[in-house]
């Protein structure tokens, strides 16, 4: 009788699917608990770049073709995507409270806002 008792409760599952299971009991000691990201290091000793052709775009050759969208206009001042441009002052901005501190600005400050983007232009 007690090999009977022994052996029906090998066959049971060590937890009832409508119970709720614990994080240890899940994750035991030392196993990760959720995706893990790469770094880019890793990343490059994995793929063994070295075996590849050198004038092919990868991770370590990052010489690629210019892309063939146009460029994104950020905003002078916060750095965020900017779909307006002031005419006066040709500086770019995102929404109406950078427009008043555009219009603030002094001259040699929009000067140098300008000269920031490489578009250094004499205001009159």
């Amino acid at each position: 009788m007690e090999q009977e008792v022994i052996d029906a409760e090998l066959v049971l599952p060590v937890h009832l699917s409508f119970k709720k299971i614990q994080m240890y009991e899940k994750f035991p000691k030392g196993q990760s608990r959720g995706r893990h990201w790469k770094h880019l290091k890793q990343i490059i000793q994995a793929e063994n770049y070295q075996n590849y052709p050198a004038d092919e775009p990868n991770y370590v050759n990052i010489e690629s073709p210019p892309s063939m969208h146009p460029n994104k206009k950020i905003c002078d001042i916060t750095g965020y995507e900017a779909p307006y441009h002031d005419p006066r002052t040709k500086l770019r901005y995102a929404n109406t409270e950078v427009f008043k501190q555009i219009r603030s600005l002094p001259n040699e400050y929009v000067q140098s806002y300008l000269a920031l983007r490489n578009a250094a232009v004499v205001l009159r």
